[in-house]
């Protein structure tokens, strides 16, 4: 099987061919915990999962090495911390917490690696010393900086250059820096803000330093795939791009990935403009599969209007494949379902083709083959069916899951909803109970 994906890179649609089929690296930027996540930020871990998901049926189980990083140091988590009065340690491990309950409720498989930044600062610091030596960095006033004009493909991946990025003011001009677009590697900390020893001063890394580390540590110093965001493009990818190959002397990724914004209301969605919608929030109001299948209705490099209206619209094809959904004896897989999702993971087409899948079910339900096709379909995409089927077997997945929608629902006072969803475990033979601390289970 052929999969093409479009690289940011070269700006076109290549054919994926790994440098090791026997290992596989994959790299995508995962969220800075400052907050419980939004919408917006599931959006790439949703669809590179899938994409996960296509490497591991292409090339092998146990041949895809995925890493999906938890930045854990930032001034956003910082000034979050300050203004709760804990510890940015603290404050990581609560939105952390809430982070692998909405993985865990919308089925998201766990990468190979999922590295927190702060166990790299040795290896930051490594690369930063050999820049250092190079002269592809220097040391001013306390922080070590990357000197952007020294890397000639500099502006290779957002196609901005040096000229565009100062006249656009897309950099953070100041009196330490040699010039405009250079960017920290190192900074010092301030007053009761985290920091570590370097040979430069107690301080602590910059942000694009981070996830060069990473992957240089966990995946070495050429990887397959990068993917993240598009508004990670630039200055965060571009900087990856110079300081790891300034570093290695090495190209850093063969492919690069980028997923559009969920809008709302014709805006993107961002913490900074106020309009995001917690996943906490739709998950104590909406099905998981409901939210998955949202977002793969658009395809990935596009932009996607989040709404109520888009959340209906799914919600009625859920419910109309409800009698489909079943436990099926073959791994076998439509053939044209999947070219769409080798094809730049074309989810919109992958998701038609289901839906002829079921109207040729109607005519003919009792079809083993249509049967195969359309769940393990669902099982590729990562739409679980255990959420949609209620009378298939209980497993303690599912359990866990709808237990931890009523702890959402009830500490978003909806206890509407808290007891619709204790009474639908009820009627399938399950009673929950209740404690000062927890929630536990039984058969009934």
């Amino acid at each position: 099987m052929n999969i093409n994906l479009y690289n940011t890179l070269t700006k076109k649609k290549e054919k994926f061919i790994p440098i090791n089929s026997s290992s596989v690296k994959m790299y995508a930027c995962g969220p800075t915990l400052y907050s419980n996540p939004h919408i917006g930020n599931f959006r790439p871990i949703i669809i590179f999962d899938v994409l996960f998901r296509i490497l591991r049926l292409t090339f092998g189980e146990d041949r895809v090495n995925y890493v999906r990083n938890i930045t854990d140091i930032d001034d956003k988590i910082i000034d979050k911390a300050n203004e709760l009065n804990i510890t940015t340690d603290q404050l990581v491990e609560l939105t952390q917490k809430t982070y692998h309950q909405n993985l865990n409720s919308l089925s998201i498989l766990s990468p190979t690696h999922e590295p927190k930044a702060t166990n790299y600062i040795s290896k930051m610091i490594e690369m930063i010393t050999s820049l250092i030596d190079k002269k592809f960095a220097y040391i001013s006033n306390g922080h070590v900086l990357f000197e952007a004009k020294k890397y000639k493909d500099y502006g290779s991946l957002s196609k901005f250059s040096l000229k565009d990025i100062i006249s656009g003011a897309r950099v953070e001009v100041a009196e330490y820096k040699k010039n405009p677009e250079d960017f920290v590697l190192w900074k010092p900390s301030k007053t009761n803000e985290p920091s570590w020893d370097s040979p430069w001063g107690d301080g602590r890394p910059g942000w694009h330093i981070e996830c060069s580390a990473m992957i240089s540590e966990l995946l070495g110093e050429t990887i397959d795939i990068h993917a993240g965001g598009i508004d990670l493009i630039f200055p965060h990818h571009e900087n990856e791009i110079a300081q790891s190959t300034c570093c290695h002397d090495k190209k850093m990724s063969n492919f690069w990935l980028h997923n559009g914004f969920i809008n709302f209301k014709g805006e993107k969605m961002s913490k900074s403009l106020g309009n995001t919608t917690i996943v906490n929030d739709l998950l104590a109001k909406h099905d998981p599969t409901v939210l998955k299948y949202s977002l793969l209705t658009t395809h990935y490099r596009q932009p996607i209007d989040f709404s109520n209206d888009l959340l209906s619209y799914s919600q009625n094809i859920i419910n109309k494949w409800e009698n489909f959904i079943q436990e099926v004896k073959t791994t076998e897989l439509d053939s044209e379902f999947v070219i769409a999702l080798l094809d730049d993971l074309n989810t919109p087409k992958a998701l038609m083709r289901l839906q002829q899948i079921i109207a040729n079910l109607k005519k003919d339900s009792n079809n083993e083959v249509l049967l195969a096709h359309f769940n393990n379909g669902l099982s590729l995409l990562g739409l679980n069916p255990s959420f949609l089927k209620k009378d298939l077997d209980l497993d303690k997945e599912y359990i866990e899951n709808m237990i931890s929608r009523r702890q959402i629902a009830k500490s978003n006072k909806d206890f509407e909803l808290a007891d619709k969803i204790r009474d639908e475990l009820f009627k399938q033979g399950i009673v929950l109970e209740d404690t000062k601390n927890e929630t536990t289970w039984k058969k009934n």
